[in-house]
């Protein structure tokens, strides 16, 4: 990473990736990220800004306009140079590694080439979010439509869980918690650790979410998903492994599992929808008491972050799962660790321990410990004497 001597060129290697969470994987800090990314989510903001880009070129508009979203805020906010609108040309024109120079809103790819997009700042990304609040009528309406069209193609797996495939794990009566690489998923993870540890519930990951688990030092029970941005530790960690597929059959995650020699253990689950989606409707197909879930979206702001045609089919999801849902934030509010008798004890019997050798320090307490030496001899010698045969004179 460099600067030019006024401070204001930056430059870096280029890292690009049109699937901003694949991206996320190769990123390092210094780096440049390019990325086609329209409307850039809180969760790829949150994960671009743990690698410590220098820099974020979007060939999209960051805010579209559509509704007002969280992520060129988070950037901005986290010091990252975020420049958008570049156009197609940005990935036509630039190759991975390429060095690349920014200045203000120009992309500068050698002595005589150039893209030039639009910077934003604080201002700029406040403008657009203004502008995008006034549109939030248009998406409701697109959320009701796209509610309807899901309801109509899965009325039988919503209503009566037809196509839920069976699985090994025992779930029935069972608590789940469902982990979603998504929204503030490391703080969740770590304020339920005594849910966990008291409950241990069935451990669903879904895809990157399996990862999340086993850097909370868990393991998963199930990883669902389309097997795309789950690590290959996370797939060999003994998980069974369910494929969210095509309602034609197709499903492109077993691809990778044949690769890892992984397909025999894998199950399609054909559906529309999420991964998110089925996991929920899976674990309350198979009986589970409660679904705790980590990361997922509830929202509308996470509704609409999803994109169009993933808003119905979770708003669905989650009247049909009704109240065994319940959002990690509000079981870390509610839920209180209850302590054992045995726990007490143990707890007692260390302040007394602590006590005796704090008075045992001072010549007083030696006294103290001396006087009631000799007053226990006295008394087991009374005992001694009381259970002692008499010996009768002859």
């Amino acid at each position: 990473m460099s600067a030019s001597d006024d401070d204001l060129a930056l430059s870096g290697p280029a890292r690009l990736g049109r699937r901003t969470k694949e991206l996320t994987a190769r990123l390092a800090p210094g780096d440049i990220a390019v990325i086609d990314h329209e409307d850039i989510d809180r969760v790829a903001a949150e994960a671009l800004v743990e690698k410590s880009p220098l820099a974020v070129l979007n060939a999209a508009a960051s805010t579209s306009g559509r509704y007002p979203n969280a992520g060129p805020q988070i950037l901005v906010e986290a010091g990252i140079v975020l420049i958008d609108g570049l156009g197609p040309e940005l990935f036509a024109s630039v190759r991975e590694g390429d060095r690349l120079t920014l200045d203000g809103g120009t992309v500068q790819l050698g002595p005589d080439r150039a893209l030039h997009g639009t910077p934003q700042d604080a201002a700029s990304i406040e403008r657009d979010l203004e502008a995008a609040r006034e549109g939030l009528s248009r998406q409701l309406e697109l959320f009701a439509e796209n509610t309807m069209e899901y309801m109509l193609k899965e009325k039988d797996l919503l209503l009566d869980g037809v196509g839920a495939p069976d699985i090994r794990t025992d779930v029935d009566g069972r608590p789940v918690l469902i982990v979603v690489r998504g929204y503030h998923y490391k703080e969740d993870l770590l304020t339920l650790r005594p849910f966990l540890r008291e409950n241990r519930p069935v451990i669903i990951g879904v895809d990157g979410g399996a990862d999340a688990v086993l850097e909370a030092g868990w393991r998963p029970d199930i990883i669902i998903g389309d097997m795309d941005s789950v690590s290959d530790r996370a797939l060999r960690s003994g998980a069974e492994l369910v494929v969210h597929a095509y309602r034609d059959g197709r499903a492109p995650g077993m691809a990778r599992l044949e690769e890892l020699g992984l397909a025999r253990r894998a199950v399609p689950f054909p559906a529309y929808g999420t991964s998110e989606d089925i996991a929920m409707l899976l674990a309350d197909e198979k009986g589970a008491s409660v679904i705790v879930a980590v990361g997922t979206h509830g929202t509308l702001e996470e509704f609409l972050d999803k994109g169009r045609a993933g808003m119905g089919s979770t708003f669905l999801t989650r009247l049909r799962v009704g109240s065994k849902l319940v959002d990690a934030k509000g079981v870390s509010r509610l839920y209180r660790q209850r302590i054992s008798n045995q726990q007490l004890a143990l707890l007692a019997v260390a302040g007394l321990l602590a006590l005796g050798a704090a008075l045992w320090a001072t010549p007083g307490g030696q006294a103290l410990f001396q006087l009631l030496g000799a007053r226990m001899d006295d008394m087991l010698s009374w005992f001694t004497a009381l259970f002692a045969p008499r010996t009768g004179s002859s």
